[in-house]
């Protein structure tokens, strides 16, 4: 079993109150950051750590932080704890169960990029979690952790909390900047990028909650003891969210490159029944579906070989199904999810998801005929690199893989 980084909590009881966290070294790294470091060295030392962003892109982090101009200014950080996507379900248990340790991550990246201000960006239905980070602020501040000429030096930081909505589209981190700055959330066109033209116009870095919390570890343990875990390309531990039809369903902090059999046999328990799988999906609702070959499940869960499958590990979603689940009825599901969610900006993601939607429930309460199998293909495929933000793409991820491996699934719709 792995050390683990991110689910300490687990190990540490009371680790979401402060008294305990900083009796475990909570905040330790930060003053030393501050009172010690300079800003491109933290930025230096998450480069050499090799961490890429946990939010789904996988980007490496900081890279991304070297990517904001020294010449314009203010900088501003963002947290995305918008966790919207179906399957998803770590950042939650970050939020209520380890906040320090993410706020502290939070702190250390505002330092390396210089900024003054930083936004915890919520998913509307996290309301009870943002109230409580509003008290968690305002304690840090009392203690001298937060505020102005921190520790003696310059150095000053204030951290809003900002509660959404409830739309999906705002995890989009452009989207996502339009809905803290009050307007609608639909994303911006790119570029320019965040980086240069953020948050009021300004240089901006967006990281995702379990990103943000690996910091802490990084600048406290050192890059190298970081790499110890995970691959040479995917170094760390990573938060694999496990759901479907599995005996043990959960988060499972494990080294990047742990395998697909592993996570589901030896940490989820098998299959409800002792069933066989049938397809897995690595990262949510926004995934291309995997038939669940005896390849498929060997293959290591880093960002590099889940490619190979035809799929992305995104947020690391896993949702496995098994043979009962008719696949014609999954896409129907994810679809409608997707059409429910489009912000309607772009006409290829509003047309498409709506028209795909409509031809789904037609093969499934089987009124179509095998001639609607194609058109729904024809739909998804020309919405393919045509929509203006990642959303209209993962809609049709499950739609032309599961007819393109499943396709008896919908035929059987079809015939019947």
């Amino acid at each position: 079993m792995s050390e683990l980084y991110l689910l300490r909590h687990r190990e540490i009881q009371g680790l979401n109150q402060l008294k305990t966290y900083t009796a475990n070294g909570g905040f330790d790294t930060w003053k030393k950051v501050v009172s010690t470091l300079k800003p491109e060295e933290v930025t230096q030392v998450v480069k050499d750590s090799g961490l890429r962003g946990r939010g789904g892109a996988g980007f490496p982090t900081g890279v991304k932080w070297s990517f904001l101009p020294t010449n314009i200014w203010p900088h501003y950080v963002v947290a995305n704890a918008d966790e919207s996507e179906p399957g998803t379900f770590k950042d939650r248990e970050i939020l209520e169960s380890n906040p320090y340790q993410f706020i502290e991550g939070l702190m250390i990246a505002c330092y390396a990029v210089q900024a003054k201000d930083a936004y915890i960006y919520f998913r509307g239905e996290f309301a009870q979690i943002a109230h409580k980070f509003e008290e968690r602020l305002q304690e840090l501040t009392s203690k001298g952790l937060l505020g102005d000429k921190l520790f003696g030096s310059e150095y000053s930081l204030r951290i809003h909390p900002h509660l959404g909505a409830g739309a999906y589209i705002c995890g989009e981190e452009t989207a996502l900047l339009e809905s803290i700055e009050g307007k609608l959330g639909q994303p911006r066109l790119r570029p320019p990028f965040p980086a240069v033209v953020g948050l009021f116009d300004k240089p901006t870095v967006i990281n995702n909650v379990e990103t943000l919390t690996n910091l802490p570890i990084i600048l406290g343990k050192g890059a190298a003891h970081f790499r110890t875990q995970g691959t040479e390309k995917s170094p760390g531990t990573k938060i694999f969210c496990l759901s479907g039809r599995v005996k043990n369903p959960g988060n499972y902090e494990l080294p990047l490159g742990t395998t697909f059999r592993e996570l589901i046999y030896t940490h989820g328990g098998g299959i409800l029944n002792d069933r066989a799988i049938k397809v897995i999906m690595p990262a949510g609702a926004s995934s291309s579906l995997i038939p669940a070959t005896e390849a498929a499940l060997d293959t290591p869960m880093d960002y590099e070989s889940v490619p190979a499958l035809g799929a992305q590990l995104g947020s690391a979603s896993v949702i496995v199904l098994d043979e009962t689940v008719n696949i014609s009825d999954l896409v129907s599901s994810t679809v409608n999810f997707f059409e429910h969610e489009s912000c309607g900006k772009c006409t290829p993601c509003r047309e498409g998801t709506y028209w795909m939607a409509h031809i789904l429930e037609r093969i499934n309460s089987g009124k179509a005929s095998k001639a609607d199998i194609e058109l729904l293909k024809t739909v998804a495929s020309q919405m393919q690199n045509k929509c203006f933000c990642a959303l209209g793409e993962f809609s049709i991820s499950a739609v032309l893989t599961g007819i393109q491996h499943f396709r008896a699934d919908f035929d059987a719709r079809v015939e019947n």
